[in-house]
């Protein structure tokens, strides 16, 4: 794995200039004793009162590990679902407590059934060094997702150190995210420090060429992301749904093919800059097509000029997807957000889980810096088997995406922030 930069190199794009040097993590804090606010992102599936899926809680506990095993009182903040302020059996978050401490056998993990209040004061004074205490969902109260200073400064009320550990959440201007930051002094977790330096080593700060593979069915929700990579990337490879609302822009009729015929003029624009940026976007030349998009339908490859009139584009097609392979040995470093096709549904993933082996094989070999994000990206990469060789794959969803895009994260600033005003 590349050894990726320091957070200085990161945001001139993304954060109005502000110097994310100033981003402490927690390397060398002193925590013997004190009590640590960790915010994270445990915003996992519950079925049957259990969590399905703990990936999100296995991520972050090496920083919570740490933490406890420096001593450290744990005070584990988190929002789960959208309960919108009121208070919801369904939304409670002992179901993670429990599992937590299924994953930390050696560690005393305990839940709070409030995040504020003489309850979660009474939880947090019963810790030891060492304890680990999860506070109940702050969107039991609407003060959280308001960003309100009086909230933030009642859960400030059980630290004295605060720590970031939730990059997924970054793009939140919320209390437990931005207005606690400002509070306490405020270091970034282990993993939202490894979330920022993998994204600036792929976006900021890249080893040249650099290509970005970007999916996903519609232009309207990536137009962001797009007009800021066209400036940034060698190489930009449009798929899915989106790829057809740009072949429709070059003229090429697409069957029944989705597309979005009202952002032509925007895919137009989006080439345009490419074009003067020196930036070469890279559209399906040949397709795999369908009647319908179900397992077992009869389809065909064709060349995407010749899509007939009651088919669709569900993929790339075999030579568009051995170009793609060829074009990786060139580039030195890949970001990847989106699928080629639809793959959830065989035999349409087939150019994503190919070119997914092939990131991986080249990142293996120490010839490619890789870093991957968002939901479906993950379960491709995981349906493939590849994840595991990626440089970085991230689980962040709107944050990663409003990152690509070149939005500030109140999140990120905020740690920035309160480095600087420290270092003052």
């Amino acid at each position: 794995m590349n050894e990726a930069p320091s957070p200085a190199c990161i945001g001139a794009g993304a954060t109005g200039g502000l110097d994310l040097s100033r981003i402490r993590s927690i390397d060398g804090v002193d925590v013997r004793g004190k009590r640590v606010l960790v915010r994270v992102d445990f915003n996992v599936p519950i079925e049957g009162g259990a969590v399905a899926d703990p990936t999100r809680i296995t991520r972050v506990l090496p920083t919570i590990a740490r933490l406890a095993r420096e001593g450290a009182k744990v005070i584990v903040l988190s929002h789960l679902g959208r309960p919108r302020g009121t208070i919801s059996a369904d939304t409670s978050l002992r179901p993670v407590a429990m599992k937590m401490q299924e994953l930390m056998p050696g560690t005393n993990v305990r839940f709070v059934g409030d995040c504020i209040g003489e309850e979660a004061r009474r939880g947090v004074a019963e810790l030891r060094p060492g304890d680990v205490a999860v506070l109940q969902n702050l969107r039991f109260y609407p003060g959280e997702e308001k960003n309100d200073p009086a909230f933030a400064k009642r859960l400030a009320e059980h630290g004295d150190i605060y720590v970031d550990d939730a990059f997924s959440t970054a793009h939140r201007a919320h209390a437990s995210v931005e207005a606690i930051a400002g509070l306490l002094p405020s270091y970034a977790g282990l993993l939202l420090m490894a979330e920022i330096t993998a994204l600036g080593e792929a976006l900021e700060n890249p080893e040249r060429p650099v290509m970005a593979i970007v999916g996903g069915a519609k232009v309207s929700t990536k137009i962001e992301v797009l007009t800021n990579l066209v400036a940034r990337m060698d190489v930009l490879v449009v798929g899915g749904g989106m790829a057809n609302t740009f072949l429709l822009a070059k003229g090429i009729e697409i069957g029944a093919s989705f597309s979005e015929p009202d952002f032509v003029a925007t895919a137009k624009d989006i080439m345009a800059r490419a074009a003067q940026a020196g930036c070469e976007m890279v559209l399906p030349t040949d397709a795999v097509v369908a009647k319908e998009l179900k397992e077992g339908v009869a389809w065909r490859v064709c060349p995407v000029s010749d899509v007939p009139e009651d088919a669709m584009i569900l993929d790339f097609g075999p030579e568009g997807t051995a170009d793609l392979k060829r074009r990786l040995g060139s580039v030195r470093t890949a970001l990847w957000n989106g699928p080629l096709g639809a793959f959830e549904t065989a035999p349409f993933g087939e150019a994503t889980f190919a070119l997914a082996r092939e990131v991986a094989r080249l990142t293996k070999a120490g010839k490619l810096v890789s870093v991957a994000g968002g939901g479906d990206t993950v379960r491709a990469l995981n349906e493939a088997h590849v994840a595991d060789n990626f440089t970085y794959v991230s689980t962040a969803g709107g944050a990663f995406l409003e990152w690509l895009g070149g939005r500030e994260l109140p999140g990120v600033l905020a740690l920035a922030r309160s480095g600087a005003h420290a270092s003052a």
